[in-house]
């Protein structure tokens, strides 16, 4: 009884973890028209940083002491593309394209992640990964040849919001793939709030830019109420609530998980951005969704042979780890397993 009740827990908070994450994307749309774009990433890792400390707060002066040169090597990476490099480029993104268009590209992180460790770690490309490229490329193409749907009608630098976005998802990959590395031996969350504190200094001095011109008497309620959102919902809680929820699933239950992100991302683009649905959008929703699960499909299968492994346990650390990598997740650091 106690472990049915452990299993829907678990269930319960990897779907809680995973909309968490997907509401990243249209929340920074709401967050970018109201606030200058270095100052509210600043407020959003400070506001990460500090709803993450409570988690890693036991023994942390010990563990920052014990870093490897490595360590700080990987963690300065995270911490440029991970937090700076993701968050500006994805905050500038969203100001040009509506937020189903961003929800769309944002999509094809996964596949994209799966590429670039191809190239540049020599991962496995089989027919599915393969696949999942081309679909995720598909529903781009999709977005830029019927663009008046996917167009914010506010702006006239479509293209360009959806490059800023493109290369947001590059900066996930980049961190994905060395979050893997780092998080050998460094539980994530620890990894995440490193990254976070890291990230601060470069936001400080990015945001010096924004102070002199900045108004923030003209930022409305639900600009704040985003921004608050933005850091302690999808970067403190969703990790809290996602890792708990991994510590309590089997690692092809919680692959199966990445589609609801994309889909929370859409859902609450149409809700919280008042966007208009179209039939096209079905389209490049399609492509995507399937893209995702080939990847979950994929991630599934290595997740399930990790599970069934005998001849090495895992500390309770190291499965959090490789669990979390079936789904590369914005402003998460990923962890290690097999690409």
């Amino acid at each position: 009884m106690r472990s049915n009740q452990t299993h829907w827990t678990g269930i319960i908070l990897l779907l809680a973890g995973m909309a968490l994450f997907g509401s990243a994307t249209p929340i920074s749309k709401l967050v970018g028209e109201g606030l200058p774009v270095f100052t509210a990433s600043l407020l959003r890792v400070l506001l990460g940083a500090l709803s993450l400390y409570p988690f890693v707060a036991s023994g942390l002066p010990g563990r920052i002491r014990s870093l490897s040169a490595r360590d700080w090597w990987y963690l300065s990476v995270i911490a440029v593309f991970g937090m700076v490099g993701f968050t500006v480029f994805l905050i500038y993104g969203m100001k040009f394209i509506s937020g189903v268009a961003g929800s769309i590209v944002m999509s094809f992180t996964p596949a994209l992640t799966a590429l670039a460790a191809f190239l540049f770690m020599g991962s496995a490309m089989d027919w599915r990964r393969g696949l999942a490229v081309t679909l995720g490329v598909a529903g781009v193409v999709v977005i830029n040849l019927f663009r008046g749907p996917f167009d914010d009608e506010a702006s006239g630098y479509f293209y360009l919001g959806v490059m800023l976005v493109l290369a947001a998802i590059a900066c996930e990959a980049c961190y994905t793939l060395i979050g893997k590395k780092a998080t050998e031996h460094l539980s994530p969350l620890f990894a995440s709030f490193m990254a976070s504190v890291m990230s601060i200094p470069l936001f400080l001095l990015l945001a010096l830019l924004d102070f002199r011109q900045a108004d923030f008497g003209d930022a409305g309620l639900t600009t704040w109420a985003a921004l608050l959102w933005w850091g302690i919902g999808t970067l403190g809680a969703g990790s809290a609530i996602w890792y708990s929820g991994v510590a309590r699933a089997e690692g092809t239950t919680a692959a199966g998980f990445m589609a609801v992100m994309p889909l929370s991302a859409l859902l609450l683009s149409y809700f919280l951005l008042d966007e208009a649905f179209q039939a096209i959008h079905l389209l490049g929703i399609c492509l995507v969704l399937v893209s995702v699960a080939l990847m979950s499909w994929v991630h599934a299968e290595a997740m399930s042979a990790g599970d069934e492994e005998e001849d090495a346990p895992e500390s309770t650390g190291a499965r959090h780890a490789r669990l979390l990598s079936a789904c590369q997740c914005p402003g998460v650091v990923p962890t290690k397993t097999g690409s």
